[in-house]
């Protein structure tokens, strides 16, 4: 299997040089996932191609602007387009009121389910169990309560060996087998081995969304080893003590996170709007973690070696 991100929106708090607000869209074994919802997203999704009616699942890491006020708007798109499937709304405490408020002032009552469940603040927990995949939650350093998203790939089965299929295999055996189980005769003796008759599970794959967050090693110990990393890089290193003040990261911040988790490939982004030209944080950045790269709106990483 696979993880793919995508970027809609990779800026800070404000609109500049044609970047939007924080969105992302993660697909995981034909599952859509929605990372945040600023403003613009929908037209952000239409330009790059992106069927709101496939996402069932949207995740709000809090509650600054930037970070989730397209919500209301692509909601009442998803009514207007006849939505039927239940949609999954997982965001901080005080979500629900919001939401609240705003269907009861503008008389509007969906015609799809919502199940709206808030997450606890300072802590990890399992937000949601498929079977092929969980995400759960990453406590975040910020001004106001905060989460990350960690999505993990549940460890795949053993794979038959093919060159074997012209044994005698029955349905039960097979099951066994790529369950990691020895088929074995009443008497004791091995049957069938996972040596021979199996090959090694496939990979499973992991990817980290941190943002907004200041500069915090604890935040290692959740995403050690992950195969990909969103991790939010505001400002320059130059500007250390606004990021702090603030509750933001550096470029260089970001960087030794990611080096310090040991991750395969890290993507920044949150970028201010100070910022017209990004290259000088993928520079900044690359001195602490070589595999680095912007988040740029349009772009899609694959998590698949």
């Amino acid at each position: 299997m696979s993880i793919t991100v995508k970027i809609l929106g990779s800026n800070a708090a404000s609109f500049a040089y044609n970047r939007h607000h924080t969105c992302q869209v993660i697909e995981v074994n034909n599952k859509h996932f929605m990372i945040d919802c600023g403003e613009g997203t929908q037209i952000q999704a239409k330009k790059y191609n992106v069927k709101l009616s496939k996402i069932n699942h949207i995740f709000i890491s809090h509650l600054h602007g930037d970070h989730y006020y397209g919500l209301i708007g692509l909601l009442s798109t998803m009514q207007l387009f006849g939505r039927k499937q239940t949609l999954s709304l997982i965001g901080p405490p005080g979500l629900s009121e919001i939401i609240t408020i705003q269907l009861k002032h503008s008389k509007t009552v969906f015609n799809f389910p919502i199940e709206l469940n808030e997450w606890k603040e300072g802590v990890q927990e399992l937000l949601v169990d498929l079977p092929k995949l969980t995400v759960k939650s990453i406590p975040m350093r910020h001004s106001i309560p905060c989460t990350g998203f960690l999505f993990e790939e549940k460890p795949n089965l053993r794979r038959i060996n093919k060159d074997c299929l012209n044994e005698t295999l029955t349905p039960q055996e097979i099951k066994q087998l790529k369950s990691g189980n020895d088929v074995i005769y009443e008497n004791g003796m091995i049957k069938y081995s996972i040596q021979k008759f199996t090959l090694p599970p496939r990979q499973h794959y992991s990817y980290a969304f941190c943002s907004d967050t200041k500069y915090d090693k604890e935040l290692v110990k959740w995403i050690k080893g992950v195969n990909l990393l969103y991790h939010e890089a505001t400002f320059m290193e130059e500007m250390k003590e606004r990021a702090n003040l603030t509750y933001h990261t550096t470029a260089a911040q970001a960087g030794l996170i990611a080096a310090a988790a040991a991750v395969k490939k890290l993507i920044i982004g949150h970028f201010s709007a100070r910022y017209k030209d990004l290259i000088p944080l993928l520079n900044e950045v690359r001195r602490e973690f070589k595999n680095a790269h912007l988040a740029l709106e349009g772009l899609t990483f694959k998590v698949n070696e």
